[in-house]
């Protein structure tokens, strides 16, 4: 029934300010609306909403993610953006912040100014 349908992808903020100018700025995604309820981005071709929240919780597991084709490369263009890629202490990562799947994918995390969890995921030539 909905597989012709297009996906809306939702995440929150308590400082839009902060956040429109990360997933602007900082990410990159062109701002498709402003409004009182929240911030439309246009994320190649899908609409990611930020919606303005009083209170927000993070989640504790990712809440977005980018599949790139060179991890490697948008990890140092985001770092020289001062994006902070996360550590994580039971898992093996290298000096970039980047933990080899079993199935071979490349994943690093970052947060959002709210603490949400993203990721760049890099999965291997098929």
């Amino acid at each position: 029934m909905l597989n012709n349908a297009d996906i809306v992808c939702f995440a929150a903020t308590k400082n839009p300010e902060a956040a429109k100018r990360f997933y602007e700025e900082v990410l990159g995604l062109s701002l498709i609306e402003d409004s009182p309820f929240a911030l439309a981005f246009d994320a190649n071709g899908t609409m990611l909403r930020i919606q303005k929240v009083q209170e927000h919780t993070p989640a504790k597991h990712t809440t977005l993610g980018w599949k790139v084709g060179d991890i490697r490369s948008h990890i140092d263009a985001l770092v020289r953006k001062g994006v902070r890629f996360e550590r994580y202490e039971r898992m093996s990562q290298d000096q970039l912040g980047i933990w080899e799947s079993p199935s071979g994918a490349l994943v690093a995390w970052f947060l959002d100014p709210d603490g949400n969890g993203l990721s760049l995921t890099e999965w291997p030539a098929q």
